[in-house]
């Protein structure tokens, strides 16, 4: 069965710093693109953040230099670190392997 699964989101101060991870499963990271979104309540999907097979990655204008976005290929696993959190980045945050295998999601909460 293809899954994937994310963790590590929580609540976090501004300022602060989370790890997401995007755990795989009956498929391999490294085989396709894989990203990740968040969404918010009333706003559209949000596009953060992509690595190709050739671990090129790419980002969003809002996130760069900021979020990293990386893969362990052993692990079978996906991750967003997350640096210097602002309260707009409340969100849940999701990956995406392919076009249209998805997580469920892990929430984010920034707040003092």
């Amino acid at each position: 069965q293809m899954q994937l699964v994310e963790s590590g989101g929580g609540l976090v101060e501004p300022g602060g710093s989370l790890r997401l991870s995007c755990a795989a499963s009956g498929i391999s990271v490294s085989a396709n693109a894989m990203n990740w979104y968040r969404q918010s309540p009333g706003k559209q999907r949000e596009w953060l953040a992509s690595i190709n097979s050739g671990g090129f990655a790419r980002y969003a204008d809002s996130v760069k230099g900021r979020f990293t976005i990386s893969r362990d290929n052993a692990e079978n696993t996906l991750y967003l670190q997350m640096n210097s959190l602002k309260p707009e980045d409340t969100a849940v945050y999701l990956c995406r392997w392919g076009p249209a295998l998805w997580g469920q999601g892990t929430q984010v909460t920034v707040s003092s």
